[in-house]
């Protein structure tokens, strides 16, 4: 991952601010908040002022995840130059499903919460989404899980484990 927000940095940093950066990369899929995160260390942005943009940026994409990723797909899927890629999509989600259906609120809150690969916002609202979870709880148990992989990830790209 360090890979690749430092690749972000060098790449977008001539022309936008740290802050902005920061917040594009927490809506990208993949990197999220805890890409986010550790190119605010990169960059030595102050925890106080990254954590919030972090999240926003995180925070922003769920929604139109929850509400219209289905509905997209079943788009794509009438193109045959993206009905594969669709299919993967969908497979590698329901992949990892499975403790998120066992436990539904908890699992996704976990998932999401838990900074592995494969795992984070993004995904966790697919998954909702392609298992109809209840559109309040699944965004309660995802914004919770965001601010778990927050404090999470703060904690180790800023060093605050070392100061315990």
């Amino acid at each position: 991952m360090e890979t690749i927000v430092s690749w972000f940095a060098a790449t977008l940093g001539k022309y936008i601010s740290a802050k902005a950066l920061i917040f594009i990369v927490s809506m990208i899929p993949i990197l999220e908040c805890r890409g986010g995160l550790v190119m605010a260390s990169l960059l030595q942005v102050d925890i106080r002022q990254a954590i919030p943009i972090c999240i926003i940026g995180n925070i922003i994409p769920i929604p139109f995840i929850l509400l219209f990723i289905q509905k997209i797909f079943h788009w794509l899927k009438r193109f045959s130059w993206s009905r594969k890629i669709v299919e993967n999509l969908e497979q590698r989600a329901m992949n990892k499903s499975d403790k998120v259906q066992e436990k539904e609120f908890l699992g996704l809150l976990l998932f999401v919460g838990i900074p592995l690969p494969g795992t984070g916002a993004w995904t966790g609202s697919l998954i909702a989404s392609l298992l109809e979870m209840d559109l309040k709880k699944a965004s309660l148990a995802i914004l919770i899980g965001i601010f778990l992989a927050t404090v999470i990830v703060s904690s180790v790209s800023y060093g605050l484990l070392s100061m315990i």
